[in-house]
């Protein structure tokens, strides 16, 4: 294969507008970008760029080999990165991915913490789903990501593949219904098999959130009915306060409730996910990354432990 450049070149290219724009980002001629490409595509004897096209356009050898190049590429910047750690340099850096809810609540804390902790250290925060966050995490471009998966059965793959789960707490799921629902008025925790005749707000058919819920709710007997569907916890909750279905959603979301919703728990076999920080398995881990995960647990003890 050939040099780091090359691979470099055609990563940049992947979702360019032009050549020129992908060689202004990459601090090189228009003309150096096409030797680039054109000494990749002699070398794996297919084409990786249709000329011509304006936004360029990649082909299917060209994605694939892009694919692998951003992940080569992630490899070695942090190979870089901690080698340079190992050589005691102050350049310390934290690259931090998160679901939004914990973004939205715990993680902050935490994060306040090692910037008065290790003032020292950079960090980035990257917001994203568990679809996105699995991968960006075994392709080494995050130090530490939150992630969690049902506390029973494990749904979420990749999870026990290459990475350091360290549990931080459960998080019990929790009833919505509008102010003006018969449930509202009812005392003491509700059953999931109360349900099954109300209609939902639920997320899409690949929310991992929302798997959970429908997986306790086929235990106990039926299908959850989905009118709406939605991943935006916001979206849920005002369609809920609006009169338009009832929703189970994570505590987590269901502690920050907008008005018009009522919140009410749920006796078990109710839904619940596991919350937890993950790390790459690597000979080294950056010291910002440990401290982080320390902190992750310090700021969450006081949550439903698991186990």
């Amino acid at each position: 294969m050939r040099s780091v450049s090359s691979l470099r070149v055609l990563a940049a290219l992947d979702g360019a507008d032009s050549f020129s724009a992908a060689a202004d980002r990459l601090g090189m001629s228009q003309s150096a970008v096409s030797q680039h490409v054109a000494a990749l595509e002699q070398q794996v004897g297919l084409p990786l760029v249709q000329r011509g096209t304006r936004p360029v356009d990649v082909t299917v050898a060209g994605r694939v080999l892009a694919g692998h190049a951003t992940a080569v590429l992630a490899r070695l910047e942090a190979a870089g990165l901690d080698l340079e750690e190992l050589a005691g340099h102050h350049h310390r850096r934290l690259r931090v991915g998160g679901f939004p809810t914990a973004l939205a609540t715990f993680v902050p804390r935490a994060l306040a913490l090692l910037a008065i902790q290790s003032p020292d250290v950079t960090f980035t925060v990257v917001d994203d789903h568990l679809q996105g966050l699995v991968p960006r995490l075994l392709n080494r471009e995050l130090d530490v990501a939150l992630v969690f998966d049902d506390s029973v059965e494990r749904r979420l793959p990749g999870l026990d593949d290459g990475v350091e789960l360290t549990s931080l707490f459960l998080d019990p799921y929790r009833l919505l219904v509008p102010r003006s629902h018969r449930l509202a008025a009812r005392k003491g925790a509700l059953s999931l098999a109360d349900l099954d005749q109300e209609t939902w707000v639920g997320g899409g058919s690949a929310s991992t959130w929302f798997q959970i819920v429908r997986g306790r709710c086929r235990a106990v007997g039926f299908e959850p009915r989905v009118g709406i569907a939605s991943d935006d916890y916001l979206a849920v909750q005002a369609f809920v306060a609006a009169g338009l279905g009832i929703a189970v959603v994570p505590g987590l979301v269901a502690s920050r409730r907008i008005a018009g919703v009522e919140v009410r728990m749920l006796q078990d076999p109710a839904p619940t996910r596991e919350v937890m920080v993950a790390c790459p398995v690597d000979p080294f881990r950056p010291a910002a990354a440990t401290t982080m995960v320390a902190l992750l647990r310090r700021v969450t003890a006081g949550r439903s432990s698991p186990g």
